[in-house]
């Protein structure tokens, strides 16, 4: 049968674009978050720049921006990729336990943003990115 979802494949690289900017920019605001205070999270407040987290935070904003505006997406993809799984698997899976159940722990972002930035690793940075230019 003919399934009108299979023209979607025609828009592929604006897909592709479309999830990497937005993963890009929800990541960048964790750092954000962090390093400039903005948006205000509860959580990181009182959180001093020189610190470990407040370096992570750094390196939430620099790779951010990069996947954002793809440039060298695929390694900073990667890069970010990487941070997330220690995140994951450093943090919320073996400080709060339940390590199959992301929602138990609080590492769903974590999972998720790992999963999606390995893929935009391997898939690179889709359309509309300095990459592509």
């Amino acid at each position: 049968m003919n399934n009108p979802l299979n023209k979607l494949g025609q828009y592929q690289g604006e897909v592709l674009g479309i999830l990497r900017i937005t993963t890009a920019w929800m990541f960048l605001l964790h750092g954000t978050a962090k390093v400039i205070k903005w948006p205000a999270v509860d959580m990181f407040a009182q959180l001093p720049l020189m610190s470990f987290f407040g370096f992570v935070g750094i390196l939430e904003v620099v790779l951010g921006i990069l996947v954002l505006i793809g440039f060298q997406t695929r390694i900073a993809a990667f890069l970010a990729s990487g941070m997330m799984a220690v995140a994951y698997w450093g943090w919320h899976a073996l400080e709060y336990g339940n390590w199959f159940l992301p929602m138990m722990n609080g590492g769903e972002p974590a999972a998720l943003f790992c999963f999606i930035f390995l893929f935009l690793a391997a898939a690179g940075p889709g359309k509309w990115s300095l990459d592509g230019k």
